[in-house]
């Protein structure tokens, strides 16, 4: 067997939930590459769980805010310049510049993989000198790259389009797996059995995702649950307002957790909520983790009228549809869906048949390319 090349892969994240990141060191894997992945570390960041590569989490002295990311920079520019590397896989905007500058410095192989239009993301729009800085950024990195990937077809329209480079796209979807009986019970989860169970799960439970108008719809939909699995900026404000409205029974917050675990809780759902609010380009055109997620777990969707999703949804029969996000307009959504059982036992079947098409197994080809396309350099 001929000596494996090294791939250091860099994300911005501590590394425990970040699923396409994990499946993309798989792939380098099988490409005969020893991975390291690197990450930060949090106050609250969990033990890592045991992987097949090599992973390291780097102590910073800030968790958010300009240091943070000045300090990000600075010690993973350190650490990629100390450590050997064949190839270097920046994962967002954050983790460009530093993996950008080394590979020029050693002459190693770089592949970006922007996961979303970063320059567009509401944090940023909102702050117009902040979102300044980092498109400066963008703009000087991004025509000198060779390699680059992103998450759909219509965000690698856009950056062709804008910077005249050839962009691909590698979907995050799940690998498909026989589902399996481990499901989290109803018991364990404290919910009656005749419960309708929402979700709304993911590593980035934000601002306009839809999350505080799912919990004010609530108050018009009886025997309903909702599960808010994982950490974002609105879960503090959202527990919030549950203790206000004293709606502990019909809302109950679930921590982030390994993907597995994730999953076995998102298979006790009856419907998937994906609620994100059209506020900006990157929103409109975002195809989430969870929308995968929820049809890999078996369960429909109620999405907002999104792009990308849209697509998916209207493809294989797989949900319904809202055009706005007031509360009592998810309502009606929620309780016309929970009375109709003919629909949910045939959209259930359907996201099985979608789940069949849109899997890992064959979107990880796509990656696969790029991998190969970066060594015939």
């Amino acid at each position: 067997m001929k000596n494996k090349r090294k791939a250091i892969v860099c994300v911005s994240n501590d590394l425990l939930t970040d699923n396409r990141v994990a499946k993309t060191c798989a792939v380098l894997q099988e490409q005969n590459y020893e991975v390291t992945l690197v990450g930060r570390k949090k106050v609250d960041s969990p033990k890592m769980d045991k992987r097949s590569y090599k992973t390291y989490r780097l102590s910073l002295p800030f968790e958010r805010g300009p240091l943070f990311y000045v300090f990000l920079n600075v010690r993973l520019f350190l650490f990629l310049l100390l450590k050997k590397s064949d190839l270097i896989y920046a994962n967002d905007l954050d983790t460009l510049a530093p993996c950008f500058l080394v590979s020029k410095l050693k002459t190693s192989r770089l592949i970006y993989d922007t996961h979303e239009l970063f320059t567009e993301v509401p944090e940023l729009t909102s702050r117009p000198r902040v979102k300044k800085i980092w498109l400066s950024i963008e703009r000087f990195i991004f025509p000198k790259l060779d390699n680059i990937v992103t998450v759909n077809e219509s965000i690698a329209k856009i950056y062709e389009k804008k910077y005249n480079k050839t962009v691909r796209y590698v979907r995050n979807v799940p690998e498909l797996k026989e589902l399996e009986d481990n499901i989290a019970s109803r018991s364990e989860l404290d919910i009656n059995e005749k419960d309708f169970i929402l979700i709304i799960q993911g590593s980035g439970l934000n601002k306009d995702r839809g999350i505080e108008e799912a919990i004010m719809a609530l108050e018009h939909c009886k025997d309903c649950v909702l599960l808010l699995v994982g950490n974002g900026d609105v879960i503090p404000f959202a527990k919030s307002m549950v203790l206000e409205r004293q709606m502990q029974s019909k809302v109950k917050f679930i921590p982030r957790m390994p993907y597995k675990e994730l999953m076995r809780i998102t298979r006790c759902a009856d419907l998937g909520l994906l609620l994100d609010k059209n506020t900006s380009l990157n929103q409109e055109l975002a195809l989430p983790n969870k929308l995968f997620d929820y049809i890999h777990a078996g369960i429909p969707i109620l999405s907002s009228d999104l792009k990308e999703i849209t697509k998916i949804i209207t493809k294989y029969d797989i949900g319904a549809f809202i055009k706005g996000n007031h509360p009592k307009e998810i309502a009606e959504a929620i309780n016309a869906y929970k009375s109709d059982k003919t629909r949910q036992l045939r959209q259930r079947s359907n996201c099985l048949i979608a789940a069949k098409a849109e899997n890992w197994q064959k979107e990880k080809e796509r990656l696969i390319a790029v991998i190969l396309s970066s060594e015939q350099e």
